[in-house]
């Protein structure tokens, strides 16, 4: 959590209509969703992987590991590329939004969640405007051992 004077920035996008943030400084960058190359027997969400200038990069659709039955894959769909420990991930999201700085009064603790999302994947709820923005802890989340396994056997 942020200590009193902190302002912590995030790149916000959304996932079935839900918005959430990561910390910009994970996104290394943002591209347009292309056509990947598949990996047999990978698990569902585990979309393939592409070639980004020469680092083979293992693509993960948030979007199906969160839940959602069927996305759709269009001129908004948006491939956010993170480095996180050295370690280069893209993952698919229906759209970005804004990257937003946040100081600490905006963010509140994450609440009780139950099965539905690990809340060590959580770092907070933050309310800008209208909207509530749940803040990943996206290096905890993609290192966790259900996704970080799956991306570790095509990282190998």
């Amino acid at each position: 959590m942020l200590d009193q004077e902190s302002i912590l920035e995030v790149l916000m996008f959304t996932l079935g209509g839900e918005h959430y943030g990561i910390n910009i400084l994970s996104v290394q960058e943002i591209r347009g969703y292309e056509q990947v190359t598949q990996i047999a027997n990978a698990p569902e969400y585990l979309k393939g992987i592409v070639n980004l200038r020469g680092i083979i990069v293992p693509i993960v659709d948030m979007r199906i590991w969160f839940g959602q039955l069927e996305p759709t894959y269009n001129q908004n769909t948006v491939v956010i590329v993170l480095n996180l420990e050295e370690r280069i991930i893209g993952m698919v999201v229906d759209s970005v939004s804004d990257v937003m700085a946040l100081d600490a009064g905006q963010i509140k603790g994450p609440p009780a969640m139950g099965a539905a999302m690990e809340a060590t994947f959580l770092l907070g709820v933050a309310t800008v405007d209208e909207l509530t923005v749940m803040l990943l802890s996206i290096d905890k989340l993609m290192t966790s051992v259900a996704l970080g396994s799956a991306i570790q056997q095509v990282s190998a």
